[in-house]
């Protein structure tokens, strides 16, 4: 048996192993146990559930974007600038993911399928995270928009294209940077004016 201390972030990189090994649909509570050497009871004490163990699992790995992007919320200086960095960095390291671990990225895309709520809290932290920059943009007089949420809703959904795994085929298309940098001048235009009808943009789903 380990004798290390049993610890849920033990727990969770033995799940990521497993899960990269076997793959959604195989890999099971036991095996996670097994890799831990530990009884699968064990497991259970920290995750009451294959679902709880599999939700923590999307969870950590939305965290490792979304923590990177609220530091650059958090900036000073120019919105316009933060607001484009903060998208860039979010389509990066999407394609960090595909490119370097094209099989786990699979696995967790299968997973946030499944951890709906997860997935939603996620989304919810990075509209939160835009709504700040355009809220800094409208104090600052760089932006014009009257309602910054909705504004950053909408921004975050018409470059879905650009970062949501539903369209990582997409992404080795030469052209992937000119559509995006289009779309952005495109969505900056509406941000600097404020005559978008940003209720007509179309809804992510993820």
């Amino acid at each position: 048996m380990n004798d290390s201390p049993l610890t849920p972030e033990r727990i969770l990189d033995a799940a990521e192993d497993v899960l990269r090994r076997y793959g959604l649909a195989k890999a099971t509570v036991v095996d996670v146990a097994r890799f831990l050497e530990v009884s699968h009871g064990t497991i259970y004490r920290h995750f009451p559930s294959k679902a709880a163990l599999r939700d923590a699992v999307a969870e950590r790995w939305l965290h490792r974007v979304s923590t990177p992007l609220a530091a650059i919320a958090q900036e000073q200086g120019s919105a316009v600038e933060r607001l484009h960095r903060w998208f860039e960095q979010l389509i990066t390291l999407k394609r960090q993911k595909v490119l370097d671990d094209p099989e786990l990225f699979a696995t967790y895309s299968a997973i946030a399928q499944e951890a709906r709520g997860v997935v939603q809290a996620h989304i919810d932290e990075l509209v939160r995270q835009v709504t700040a920059i355009v809220e800094s943009g409208i104090s600052s007089h760089e932006f014009k928009v009257t309602d910054p949420q909705v504004a950053a809703k909408a921004v975050f959904q018409a470059t879905v294209r650009f970062h949501h795994p539903a369209h990582a085929s997409e992404w080795s298309d030469p052209a992937i940077d000119t559509d995006f940098a289009q779309v952005w001048r495109l969505l900056l235009a509406g941000l600097v004016v404020g005559e978008v009808n940003y209720s007509d943009l179309p809804k992510a789903e993820v």
